[in-house]
């Protein structure tokens, strides 16, 4: 598995949702962030990596990466045409309302009907130059609202591991007995379903979830101990060994230099063609 980077979704300004069409030469390499994105392939072919996990997409493919699900383009055909997507973790949550935590589990990629597929593709092909960013928000969370009611029809082979999903992402500090209960399941086989879902263990899924949440309470002002206990770590120890694991730099590092800029600015060389 790739090196696995923290890149914040790139929304501009003080958007809280966002829509791409993606460029080879901004490829990002295998990265995560607290935004939840969708992926809709509009032609071409390609092969994308999430954890453990490979899928092969086409034209009429939507994918849905979570709140810390690392993901990356690896290959993709000469005609490969891409819109991406993302919102603000809170934005999307006033958006689905009380489906949040279950859309976003959803399958993490489901094949659209020719009719949505031209009704979401109408949607991505919004001429936004020049608008207010109140109107291309509204435009995006519509799209987003209707990708996911299709993702929720979807028929799901993991429900298992979706449950212990949507627990993780209401409770990241739940245990694996505890996860194991919510999802109605034994543990063993909460583990197997949720590794086949997402290409993550529990563990380093609930990792991710901690980490995410020791940024977000570190850039709202608390200090570096706080933040530690707040995103639920043991210790400030047992939190600055696993962000230095991850990240590659200490906390201190990351939070005081060009580092997590850099890091949030990298970019791939291009995937192979397909």
């Amino acid at each position: 598995m790739s090196p696995v980077l923290y890149q914040p979704f790139p929304l501009i300004g003080s958007r809280r949702g966002q829509l791409w069409r993606y460029a080879p030469e901004y490829r990002r390499p295998r990265h995560f962030h607290n935004e939840p994105e969708l992926n809709l392939v509009m032609a071409g072919s390609g092969s994308f990596a999430a954890g453990k996990v490979r899928f092969e997409v086409e034209a009429g493919d939507l994918l849905c990466w979570p709140p810390g699900q690392d993901h990356e383009l690896l290959q993709a055909s000469a005609d490969f045409d891409l819109f991406v997507v993302g919102l603000a973790a809170e934005f999307s949550e006033r958006v689905l309302r009380e489906q949040n935590a279950l859309a976003l589990a959803g399958p993490t990629c489901v094949r659209l009907d020719p009719i949505t597929l031209s009704r979401l593709r109408s949607l991505c092909r919004f001429p936004s130059l020049g608008l207010e960013p109140a109107v291309i928000e509204a435009h995006v969370a519509t799209f987003w609202r209707e990708a996911h009611q299709r993702r929720l029809a979807a028929r799901d082979r993991h429900p298992v591991g979706r449950r212990a999903l949507i627990s993780l992402l209401q409770h990241h500090d739940l245990d694996r007995l505890q996860l194991a209960r919510s999802a109605r399941g034994a543990q063993s086989e909460v583990s197997r379903q949720f590794h086949e879902h997402t290409g993550l263990t529990l563990t380093q899924y609930r990792t991710r979830l901690r980490l995410l949440a020791f940024i977000r309470c570190v850039d709202a002002g608390s200090t570096l101990l706080s933040a530690a206990m707040q995103a639920g770590f043991g210790s400030y120890s047992q939190c600055h060994r696993t962000f230095s694991t991850a990240f590659g730099c200490t906390p201190r590092k990351f939070f005081g230099s060009q580092l997590r800029i850099d890091m949030s600015d990298a970019f791939a060389t291009r995937p192979g063609r397909a």
